[in-house]
């Protein structure tokens, strides 16, 4: 046999006993086995009565407005209709009148709601408190111009001709008078609420929410002289009369028209 054979043969006789020799050794250790985590436990829900679209105030209920919504139960809050609570919850809510508005899908709560039957305007004042309407231009000149909407805060302001300064001086005195502050706009002509993003409202009458005391001096005052409304900032709504009265200047005075001329006259 040749050398060049040999050799060959020793080479596979020796790759076979190495693989041999690789093939009777352990095995690789198995993969560890990773367990799954068990899914969170489900969470507790209740279905809960909802608005089906947007309801405006001063809207009646009806069946179609309403249905029924899977909400987590340690979300529900005290007011909230459950079926749990009232199943016949759409059947007894349709009729009702709309308080407050509602957004798509907020829940329905009783305290938003009037019985049906009851008049709106009576079923939005606070308790304790009257509905008063004045008269205001429809122009909109003694009103802001216009700019008021329901649910703004506006001061009352009386004009009227001060008849023992006009004899007094022979000439024609006008006074002004803030008589109430700070008082809530419940409608602006039939309006009851801002629609489709109207900024300017002018109506000819304006009905506000009042205590019965100041029901009896703006009805007193609308008599005897004429009513304007000025509009208050959001940032002042329940300020108090006392830090507004140090900002006025202790002689404020009285305009003076004589015709058609107005001047100032000191107090």
């Amino acid at each position: 046999m040749k050398p060049a054979r040999l050799a060959v043969l020793a080479i596979a006789l020796v790759a076979g006993g190495g693989a041999a020799f690789l093939m009777s050794g352990d095995d690789p250790p198995p993969a560890p086995v990773v367990k799954a985590e068990p899914p969170p436990p489900p969470v507790p829900v209740t279905e809960v009565l909802v608005a089906a679209a947007e309801l405006p105030m001063g809207q009646t209920l009806q069946a179609a407005d309403l249905r029924w919504q899977k909400w987590p139960a340690d979300a529900v809050s005290a007011g909230y209709i459950t079926r749990t609570t009232a199943p016949k919850g759409i059947e007894e809510t349709t009729g009702s009148v709309i308080r407050a508005a509602f957004l798509p899908g907020e829940p329905i709560r009783v305290q938003k709601l009037a019985r049906a039957g009851s008049g709106f305007m009576s079923s939005i004042l606070p308790s304790g408190q009257r509905a008063v309407a004045i008269v205001t231009d429809s122009r909109g000149t003694n009103s802001a111009g216009g700019f008021i909407l329901p649910n703004d805060h506006v001061d009352v302001i009386r004009t009227y001709r001060d008849e023992d300064a006009s004899r007094t001086s022979g000439t024609d005195v006008q006074v002004s008078q803030t008589i109430l502050r700070d008082v809530r706009v419940l409608a602006v002509g039939q309006l009851i609420q801002e629609k489709n993003g109207a900024n300017v409202v002018t109506g000819e009458t304006a009905t506000l929410a009042l205590s019965s005391a100041q029901a009896e001096t703006i009805t007193l005052a609308q008599k005897v002289g004429a009513l304007s409304l000025a509009l208050r900032s959001l940032a002042d709504s329940g300020k108090e009369p006392q830090a507004e009265e140090t900002a006025r200047p202790a002689d404020a005075g009285l305009t003076i028209v004589r015709f058609g001329v107005s001047k100032q006259q000191t107090r």
